[in-house]
């Protein structure tokens, strides 16, 4: 297992990458698609919204399955019902049949979502689950980026079709993947009995360190879903940024991310415990919330965009800090339902983003998205330093 490593790092990258470019990559043809069925933008919008909401419900029916059946078969079946939705969406004859196999694709890609989670938790231990995800962050921070270029590069050569069949193309290579790189990694004796999906949740939310932990990633991500929900109309619109100056800054901010992922996963991890850094992360994030709420409301008077670039930077930074270790303190509570444990951290986090999405553009400002990050960082604080003060070294929940 620990020479095939590497090969299943790579599985893990790809599954790590799906849900960006599953949800981003088509981004660019959206006008494209609402001509072809002759309808409005928020019907078309709605192919988002259904495949993020299957992403969400997926994750709580296969992590707590893929506990009692094993990682391999679950995801194996998964991907090969992704790349099936994959190429029905190229196919679709209505904007309302495209919704609906949106809503399947999202299900059937929330397979690999999870289980790659669960999988770290079943090869790693410790600091080194904090080390892999934030290598993983990675991958979560240039995927966003690199859809929507890609999903461009490809509307010069096909239409919004094509893309759904490159789609199913990705699809087809990760099954390949997981039939010859991807070996079980939950043994048999480590497999939970039927039933006990729901069971697990239960007590894991019961956990006050697990639970500290979900609040804290559904915190870090409510203030990320805000930011890309809000940000273009906000860069543009009300500070006067260009689509290739917001793309520049996007790209930016996307860096720093990463960066400090990579910085947390080869040095920080190291020297300081994981929930030091988590602490420090959520002040940073509260501290760049408050800033942009001033700068929002003009309480210091009118301000330019160079200082709401600053602000948005150290924001969206400080997230490289947050979601690996939030996720890494949280399947470090359980070994033994780690499919469920996943589930709810994933499902949580698409949810807290659909709710956010909408509210941080109620108004033609930036207040309704400072708002919901200041808060979003306030509670996470809160209750992360709350629950699990003294904690850590507890039993895992049964």
């Amino acid at each position: 297992m620990v020479s095939r490593r590497p090969l299943i790092f790579l599985v893990l990258a790809a599954l790590t990458a799906l849900p960006s470019l599953s949800s981003d990559v088509y981004l660019p043809a959206l006008p494209e698609v609402a001509h072809t069925f002759t309808t409005t933008a928020v019907v078309v919008q709605l192919t988002l919204t259904s495949c993020l909401i299957g992403m969400a419900l997926g994750q709580l029916a296969v992590g707590p399955l893929s506990d009692r059946l094993g990682r391999r078969r679950p995801l194996l079946a998964g991907m090969i019902l992704y790349t099936a939705a994959s190429i029905a969406c190229a196919l679709a004859p209505t904007a309302g049949a495209l919704v609906g196999l949106r809503f399947v694709q999202g299900v059937a890609g929330a397979a690999g979502i999870v289980i790659a989670r669960a999988i770290i938790r079943d090869l790693y231990e410790g600091v080194k689950i904090a080390q892999v995800f934030s290598t993983l962050m990675l991958i979560s921070g240039v995927a966003p980026v690199i859809a929507p270029l890609f999903g461009a590069q490809l509307l010069h050569v096909t239409d919004w079709r094509g893309i759904f069949a490159a789609l199913a193309v990705l699809g087809l290579v990760v099954v390949a993947a997981i039939v010859f790189g991807l070996p079980e990694t939950l043994p048999t004796a480590s497999r939970r009995p039927r039933g006990m999906g729901f069971a697990q949740m239960k007590g894991l939310l019961a956990d006050r360190v697990f639970a500290g932990c979900l609040i804290t990633a559904g915190g870090a991500f409510g203030a990320f879903f805000a930011y890309l929900a809000a940000s273009p109309f906000v860069l543009q619109d009300v500070y006067g940024a260009s689509p290739q100056t917001y793309a520049l800054l996007f790209g930016i901010n996307a860096a720093g991310m990463v960066a400090t992922g990579q910085l947390n996963g080869r040095i920080l991890v190291r020297r300081f415990s994981v929930r030091t850094i988590v602490t420090a992360g959520l002040g940073l994030l509260l501290l760049a919330g408050l800033a942009m709420l001033v700068l929002a409301t003009g309480l210091l008077g009118h301000s330019g965009l160079p200082a709401v670039c600053a602000v948005l930077f150290v924001l969206v930074s400080s997230l490289g800090l947050l979601i690996g270790n939030a996720n890494a303190l949280a399947m470090n509570r359980t070994a033994r339902a780690a499919g469920a444990a996943s589930a709810l951290l994933g499902s949580s986090s698409f949810l807290v983003g659909a709710l956010v999405s909408p509210m941080a553009g109620l108004t033609d400002s930036a207040v309704p998205m400072a708002l919901i990050q200041t808060f979003a960082a306030t509670a996470a604080l809160i209750c992360f330093t709350v629950l699990t003060r003294g904690r850590l070294h507890t039993p895992e929940p049964k």
